[in-house]
C-alpha cells in the first residue's frame, strides 16, 4: 500500500482494524484510522487463539496446528522454500530477504510488479506533488521576493505532467523486476490462490508446493454505495494518477491522506476544492494539534471549503452537458441537507483488501470485512481460531497497518520467523507521512491516545513543543511555518508518539520512529548530535526540552 492512505469518512466497513477469529470485532477505543494503528500496537486485550490438533510445533510462545478438516495433506517435499502471492511492495521486501536468508522463493503475480504503491499509489502521487509543490513555490510572490528571486508566469503543461509520473512508475517497476531477477527469485505471472496446505495455483492450472506460504495482495480503492463512479469526472486515486484533466472545481470525499495530498495537487494546477467529510472535523485521524495547524496552513489560505458532518449517500458521474452532482445526507440525523454540482468528484474514502478468490476456503480460513485473521507475528488464523500452519499474510491485505512500508517490514518479519528467529514487529514504531506542502509526519500515539493510554496503565505523560521558527535552516528557506510535537513519558523516557508539520517533515520523523523501534529513551537522545545548521535539529531541540525525571523515580523506588 502506499502513502495515500485516507480516513474513510462515508463510510468504514474497511477500516483497518485488528484481525481476530476468536471474537466479532469491537469498536475502537479511539479514531485510528489515520495512522492504521491497531489495539496490539496500543496493547490494548486481545482474545486468545485456540491452538489445537495433534500434528504441532511450537515456535515464539505459540504453538501452530493442523486443521482438523478434510483440506489435504501438506506434500513431504517442495517445489520453493517460499512463494509469496502478490508482487507488491510488501512481497518484494519479502522476496529480498528471503533471498539474503538463502531461502529458493517464488513470487506469483497477477497484475503488474509493485502493485498499488509503484503504479497507482506513493510513486506517481509523488511525481504529482514534487510538480504542485515546485508551482506552489513559484506562484507565491512574497516567498520569491523574500529570496530575492524575480519569477513571472509560472505555467505547466498538463500531458507533461501526467507523463512524468507515468514514466517515474515505470521506472520503478522496471528497477523491481530487475531486482527480483538478479537475485534468482522466479516471477510467477497469474493469479495465485491457496489449494490446500502449502500449495498454490498460479494461471490457469499450475501448481506448485512451498513449505511457507505468504500472502501479499494488497488493497483496491474502497468506493461506498450510491456512488457511481466512471473513471472520468467521478474517479479513485487510481484514475486521478493519470491527470487526465484539471477540473475548475473538484469534490475530494475524505480528508485522510488521498484527499490531502490531492487537494495540494489540485489547488497548485489551478482548482478549486471541495472536502466532504463525515465527521465533525478535518483531518479526524491526525493529532488534534497538528490537524488544527494543518487546517491554517493547508486549507483556509488556499481555494478550499468543505462540509464536515455530511455523508456523500450519492454521485452521478457528468453527462449529457449535466455536471457531477453529489447529494449531501447529515451524518447524525441521516437527513438530506444539501446537493452540490461540481465539474469532478474524487472519492478518497480509504481502502479494501484484495482477498477475494484467493482459495481460502480450501483451508478454513475466513476473512473479516475481507481482511485475512491473522496474529501478532502475521501467521493466518482459521475459522475455529487455530494457526494455521506455513501460512502468513502481509500488508493491506491483513489490515492491520495499511501502509506500504508496514507491508515490507512485515514480510521482513516473516522471513525471519520461517528462517529460525522469532520476531515481531513493532507496529507502534512504523512512521507515516502526508506529503503536502508543508509535509506532515507522525509515528506512534496521538495525544488523546496517550492519555488514554496513561489513564489505562496508570502512569503520567508529558509534551513538549518546539517550532521550525526557531531553526536556522528552516529560515534560512524562508520556511519557517511549523512545529514538532513530542509525546512521552516522564519518569521513564520513553517515547509515546511524535507528530510533525513543516518542511521535510517526512524525512525529519524517522529519528523518532528508530529510537522507538530500538527503545531508545529521551535521556539518551540529549546527547546525539546533530549537523548545523540542519533541519534535524527540530527534532534535537524537541528531545532536548524534554523534562525526564528518571533519577526522581529511581529515589522513589529506593
Amino acid at each position: 500500500m502506499h502513502s495515500l492512505i485516507s480516513t474513510s469518512p462515508i463510510s468504514t466497513p474497511y477500516e483497518p482494524y485488528t484481525s481476530l477469529t476468536a471474537l466479532p470485532p469491537s469498536p475502537a477505543p479511539f479514531s485510528l484510522r489515520f495512522c492504521g494503528l491497531k489495539r496490539e500496537a496500543l496493547q490494548l486485550s486481545q482474545p486468545k487463539y485456540r491452538v489445537l490438533g495433534v500434528s504441532s510445533k511450537r515456535i515464539g510462545n505459540y504453538v501452530t496446528a493442523a486443521s482438523s478438516g478434510s483440506n489435504g495433506s501438506p506434500p513431504k517435499s517442495f517445489d520453493y522454500d517460499l512463494v509469496i502471492i502478490g508482487a507488491g511492495v510488501g512481497g518484494h521486501g519479502a522476496a529480498l530477504h528471503a533471498v539474503e536468508k538463502g531461502l529458493k522463493t517464488a513470487i506469483i503475480e497477477g497484475d503488474v510488479i509493485g502493485g498499488t504503491c509503484v503504479n497507482r499509489g506513493c510513486v506517481p502521487s509523488k511525481a504529482l506533488l514534487a510538480v504542485s509543490g515546485r508551482m506552489r513555490e513559484l506562484q507565491d510572490d512574497h516567498h520569491m521576493k523574500a529570496l530575492g528571486i524575480q519569477v513571472s508566469g509560472a505555467g505547466y503543461n498538463r500531458q507533461a505532467v501526467a507523463d512524468h509520473a507515468s514514466n517515474l512508475a515505470s521506472k520503478i517497476r522496471n528497477n523491481l523486476v530487475n531486482s527480483l531477477t538478479a537475485l534468482g527469485v522466479d516471477i510467477l505471472t497469474g493469479f495465485g490462490s491457496i489449494l490446500g496446505p502449502q500449495k498454490v495455483k498460479y494461471g490457469k492450472d499450475n501448481v506448485i508446493t512451498a513449505k511457507d506460504i505468504i500472502i501479499a495482495t494488497g488493497s483496491v480503492p474502497f468506493v461506498p454505495k450510491g456512488i457511481e463512479v466512471d473513471g472520468k469526472t467521478v474517479v479513485t486515486s487510481d484514475h486521478a494518477l493519470k491527470l487526465e484533466f484539471v477540473p475548475d472545481w473538484i469534490a475530494i470525499v475524505g480528508s485522510g491522506y488521498i484527499g490531502l495530498e490531492f487537494s495540494d495537487v489540485y489547488t497548485a494546477l489551478g482548482s478549486e476544492v471541495t472536502f466532504i467529510e463525515a465527521l465533525d472535523q478535518l483531518m479526524p485521524g491526525f493529532d488534534p494539534e497538528i490537524g488544527k495547524l494543518a487546517q491554517r496552513v493547508l486549507i483556509n489560505p488556499r481555494k478550499i471549503d468543505y462540509h464536515t458532518g455530511v455523508f456523500a449517500t450519492k454521485i452521478t458521474p457528468a453527462k449529457n452537458g449535466k455536471p457531477v452532482i453529489i447529494e449531501l445526507t447529515d451524518a447524525k440525523t441521516k437527513e438530506r441537507k444539501e446537493t452540490l454540482e461540481v465539474d469532478a468528484a474524487l472519492i478518497a474514502t480509504g481502502r479494501a483488501p484484495f482477498t477475494k478468490g484467493l482459495g481460502l476456503e480450501n483451508i478454513n480460513v475466513e476473512t473479516q470485512r475481507g481482511f485475512v485473521p491473522v496474529d501478532e507475528r502475521m501467521r493466518v488464523i482459521d475459522a475455529n481460531g487455530n494457526l494455521v500452519p506455513h501460512l502468513y499474510c502481509i500488508g493491506d491485505a491483513n489490515g492491520k497497518l495499511m501502509l506500504a512500508h508496514a507491508a515490507s517490514a512485515q514480510g521482513i518479519s516473516v522471513v525471519e520467523q520461517v528462517s529460525g528467529k522469532d520476531h515481531v514487529l513493532n507496529h507502534l514504531s512504523v512512521p507515516a507521512a502526508c506529503f503536502t506542502h508543508p509535509e506532515i509526519s507522525m509515528v506512534g500515539l496521538t495525544e488523546p491516545q496517550a492519555k488514554e493510554k496513561a489513564k489505562k496503565e496508570k502512569f503520567k505523560i508529558s509534551v513538549a513543543k518546539t517550532s521550525f521558527k526557531a531553526n536556522t535552516k528552516a529560515l534560512a528557506e524562508n520556511e519557517g511555518e511549523g512545529l514538532a510535537k513530542l509525546i512521552y513519558r516522564p519518569d521513564t523516557g520513553e517515547i509515546l508518539g511524535v507528530h510533525i508539520l513543516g518542511l521535510h517533515a517526512a524525512d525529519l520523523i524517522h529519528e523518532a520512529s528508530n529510537a522507538m523501534a530500538l527503545g531508545t529513551r529521551i535521556q539518551d537522545l540529549k546527547l546525539a548530535v546533530h549537523a548545523h545548521p540542519t533541519l534535524s535539529e527540530v527534532l534535537d531541540e524537541l528531545f532536548k526540552s524534554a523534562k525526564v525525571n528518571v533519577e526522581e523515580r529511581k529515589r522513589v523506588a529506593v
